[in-house]
């Protein structure tokens, strides 16, 4: 009997063992959860969601397609955002690579959910924001014509041509200016490739206007080599950006860009509260490099800082307007061109700034610092002494 029940407990023993050695191989064979395996690694670091991130293409399988983040985990294609992005999906294979757009950083399944789609339209309105900032020149095919102007295409973003940004060869001349036959002459346009430069961009707005003025050609370059730095020009303001402006001068339709920085002495937020389309002026020539003409209206007016650093120096008493707040400080308005700075510190905190002083309202301040080459002026805020009670 002894022995008869010591080979039941060793057969009980043996099959508890192949039974544990089962549930081992199972959770081997068990795909692990992604969350799970990159926590294990100890290299998961979290995405935000809006953030785009880049990462080698897995595999697709069905409507799904799978992405190689690296510390990001493993990111993740599908749904609607499978079938916005087919068209790019159908050319990718494994190892390419891609940038998507955070949908979901961490969903039901532990993977990153992305728009290849969306990251695609930043992409591009990043990329045509440089392009307008350097100047770049395009040539672009038009789509289509509308009576006020043209339909162009750049990176997938459709853009605006007004007829008004039309160089003299192309620009419909009607007389009288009757629309409809106006809107003829656009409709000739169609289907030619255009050279144009970004105008204006705006990714908030979904707005890219281009104009084709100021290209460069032969008849060009040889109007611009009549100047030079610090010619004095006259002409007609184009075209008004968030960057500047634009100024056309010579019968040859030279165009030179106005920073916003050289439009005037003082402070400019919104060119276009201080130039208008249409508007005459001078201008002086500040740089010139190939086609593209730097120009500056602020350079023929006298430097005004120049003046108050004469009549002002550091410990002097001013008075001057408060005329706006921001994180490091107030602007005050001492004249019509210079402003100073008093610095956040002089309050300790933003809410007790806006209780010492307001908006709009005149306070005398403490000159602590003029710098009037780099346009500078550092103000101290002036209290009333409070008199000693005596008893």
């Amino acid at each position: 009997m002894r022995e008869e029940h010591d080979e039941k407990e060793e057969e009980a023993a043996n099959i508890g063992d192949a039974a544990l050695a089962d549930r081992k191989a199972a959770s081997l064979l068990k795909p692990k959860h992604p969350m799970e395996l990159l926590l294990k690694k100890g290299g998961f670091s979290v995405p935000k969601i809006g953030e785009v991130v880049q990462g080698a293409v897995i595999e697709r399988k069905g409507a799904e397609l799978f992405v190689d983040l690296g510390m990001h985990g493993t990111g993740i294609v599908f749904g609607r955002e499978f079938r916005a992005a087919n068209d790019m999906v159908k050319k990718l294979a494994p190892g390419d690579q891609i940038s998507g757009k955070v949908v979901e950083f961490d969903n039901e399944e532990g993977y990153v959910e992305l728009s290849l789609k969306q990251a695609g339209a930043d992409q591009s309105w990043a990329e045509l924001k440089k392009m307008a900032e350097a100047g770049d020149v395009l040539e672009l095919p038009v789509l289509e014509a509308n009576r006020g102007g043209l339909l162009l295409e750049a990176k997938g973003v459709k853009g605006f041509l007004p007829a008004s940004q039309l160089s003299q060869a192309n620009y419909p001349r009607v007389e009288g200016g009757d629309k409809e036959k106006i809107f003829q002459e656009l409709q000739k346009l169609v289907g030619k490739p255009m050279k144009v430069k970004i105008l204006d961009v705006n990714p908030i707005e979904q707005k890219l206007i281009f104009t084709e003025k100021g290209q460069t050609s032969e008849e060009l370059g040889k109007a611009l080599g009549k100047y030079k730095v610090g010619d004095t020009v006259e002409g007609e303001i184009t075209g008004v950006v968030d960057f500047g402006a634009f100024l056309k001068f010579d019968g040859a339709g030279l165009e030179g860009l106005i920073h916003i920085s050289e439009i005037d002495w003082t402070l400019i937020e919104n060119p276009r509260e201080v130039l208008k389309v249409g508007d005459k002026m001078q201008a002086k020539i500040i740089d010139v490099q190939g086609d593209k003409v730097s120009l500056s209206l602020k350079q023929l007016k006298e430097d005004p800082w120049t003046k108050f650093a004469e009549q002002f120096k550091k410990g002097d008493l001013i008075k001057g307007k408060v005329t706006k707040f921001n994180p490091y400080g107030a602007f005050i308005s001492l004249d019509s061109q210079i402003q100073g700075l008093v610095h956040i510190s002089e309050f300790g905190t933003e809410a007790k700034m806006k209780e010492e002083i307001e908006l709009g309202k005149e306070y005398e301040f403490k000159v602590l610092l003029i710098d009037p080459k780099d346009h500078r002026m550092s103000l101290g805020v002036v209290r009333e002494k409070k008199e000693e009670v005596k008893e």
